[in-house]
C-alpha cells in the first residue's frame, strides 16, 4: 500500500501474497514522520501522533502472518536509513512495554477489586441473612434480604469486567506493537 501524505493521493499498491506488507510514505521532509513537540534526539523522539495513527491502522489490517516493511520516501532531504529505521522501531517497542505496564496495573486493579467485591458480597449475603431473620415476620424482609444480595452481585461487576473483556484489547495492542517495533524500515 502507497501513501501520500502532505504530497498527494493514497495509491495501492498490490502486495505479493509471500513477501512483506509495505507501507510507503511520501514525505516533503523528515521532520514531519517525528513530533515536533519533542525535544530528544531523532532516534529518541516519539513518532508524529498522526504518523503513529496511520502505521498503526495500516498495521492494524495487514495480513498477521506477514512481515512489515515501512519505505518512507523523501522529497527533498536525505537522512541516515539506519536512524530512522532505529527511532521508528524504538518508538513502536517503547510503546509495547507502556502497554503491558498498562496491562500489568489493570490486573492489578482487578485483583484488588475482586478481593474487595468478594468481601462486600459475603458482608451483603451475610447482613442479609442476619437482617431477615430480625424481621422476618415483616411483608419486605425478602426484599432486603435480596437488594443486598443484588448490590453484593453488582459489586463483582468491574472485577469480572476486567478478567473477561478489558485485558484482550491491551495484550493485542502490544502484540501489535512489539511486530511494528521489528518492522524493516527503509528510505527511498
Amino acid at each position: 500500500m502507497a501513501v501520500g501524505t502532505d504530497s498527494g493521493p493514497a495509491v495501492a499498491v498490490p502486495q505479493p501474497a509471500h513477501g512483506p506488507e509495505v507501507l510507503e510514505l511520501h514525505l516533503g521532509e523528515l521532520r514531519q514522520l517525528f513530533n515536533s513537540m519533542d525535544p530528544a534526539p531523532f532516534r529518541e523522539r516519539d513518532l508524529d501522533p498522526k504518523a503513529t495513527d496511520y502505521i498503526v491502522d495500516w498495521a492494524t489490517e495487514a495480513p498477521a502472518d506477514r512481515p512489515l516493511t515501512l519505505v518512507v520516501h523523501l522529497g527533498t532531504s536525505s537522512a541516515d536509513v539506519a536512524m530512522v529505521g532505529n527511532a521508528v522501531r524504538e518508538y513502536f517497542q517503547r510503546r509495547a512495554v507502556a502497554k503491558r505496564r498498562e496491562l500489568s496495573k489493570l490486573f492489578k486493579v482487578g485483583r484488588v477489586s475482586l478481593v474487595i467485591g468478594l468481601t462486600f458480597l459475603g458482608v451483603a449475603i451475610a447482613v442479609g441473612e442476619a437482617l431477615a431473620g430480625l424481621i422476618s415476620k415483616e411483608s419486605y424482609a425478602w426484599l432486603v434480604k435480596e437488594s443486598l444480595v443484588i448490590g453484593g452481585w453488582v459489586a463483582l461487576w468491574r472485577p469480572l469486567e476486567i478478567f473477561l473483556y478489558d485485558w484482550w484489547p491491551l495484550r493485542a495492542q502490544a502484540k501489535l506493537y512489539d511486530r511494528l517495533g521489528r518492522m524493516q524500515v527503509s528510505l527511498a
